[in-house]
């Protein structure tokens, strides 16, 4: 990439690194140019092309199904309008096997978090320096193009939802309620302390399992991705090998950027349910 030869560790360090911008420690704001100058900005350095990917993959995901709502018709469905049923259909049932409580948010968050994850993740299946040698083209020194790579993104998610779990806990069981279940659940008074530890425990655990899940798997599948390419670098039979490899290995990733939608959203969906059911 950009015309100069990487050893195998600089060009899998190349692909982990994001796009990173925030203040030197010289006082000026600008781009990282290095895992180093990127360490030295801090916490509060921002990942661009996790920023950018994601904005501009929700853009898509809203053009393309208001588009469908927009053209939708009773007769014969066409091909995109019948995939958005499908999926709208998909969500729905989901939405029904999972929550018993009434809230109108559910089915259009749950509806949301599939597809904008889902279209994420699909990032992974674009040939992997396609879009990094673009980049680079222009000047740009870093790209990640899979934002659910990144934990900045798949936290940030799970902290969305866990807010809405803490909203609705609070809305439907009240201060006391809440705190109460913290306090009394399940060993009743006598296990105070037990309560409180397990239950807090149960309570940090879902944003957690939420993000880390998500992004340990597909920083996962990036990185083997990452290591068969380096294969067509060792000659015409270790290059051919290592194109079926990638073949076989992005026909499997299709099942898994699916399953961890699929799971993102299920796990919201179970966790908002708990949210709404009050114990007495």
């Amino acid at each position: 990439m950009s015309g100069e030869a990487l050893t195998s560790a600089e060009y899998i360090k190349h692909h982990l690194q994001n796009l990173t911008f925030g203040q030197h420690p010289d006082g000026t704001w600008g781009i990282a140019h290095g895992v180093e100058q990127a360490r030295e900005m801090g916490f509060w350095a921002i990942h661009l092309d996790t920023l950018g990917f994601s904005i501009a993959l929700g853009i898509l995901f809203l053009y393309i199904f208001h588009r469908v709502a927009k053209q939708a018709t009773a007769g014969v469905p066409g091909g995109l309008q019948n995939f958005a049923e499908w999926i709208v259909e998909f969500i729905e049932t989901s939405v029904k096997g999972s929550f018993s409580g009434r809230n109108a948010l559910i089915a259009p968050l749950a509806f949301t978090i599939f597809v904008w994850i889902f279209l994420m993740n699909f990032m992974d299946l674009i040939a992997i320096d396609f879009l990094p040698g673009l980049a680079q083209l222009i000047g740009i020194p870093y790209l990640k193009v899979v934002p659910t790579t990144d934990p900045n993104a798949t936290f940030g998610m799970a902290f969305g939802v866990f807010f809405l779990i803490l909203y609705y806990s609070f809305k439907v069981k009240g201060i006391g309620g809440f705190f109460g279940e913290l306090a009394f659940q399940p060993f009743g008074k006598l296990g105070l302390p037990i309560n409180l530890l397990l239950e807090g425990v149960n309570l940090i655990a879902k944003p957690i399992s939420l993000s880390l899940r998500l992004f340990g798997n597909m920083y996962a599948g990036e990185m083997i991705f990452v290591l068969i390419a380096l294969m067509y670098s060792g000659g015409l039979f270790l290059g051919s090998f290592g194109g079926l490899l990638q073949i076989g290995w992005a026909i499997f990733h299709i099942l898994i950027i699916t399953l961890q939608a699929f799971i993102f959203m299920t796990l919201t969906i179970v966790y908002l349910d708990m949210a709404h059911q009050e114990h007495h």
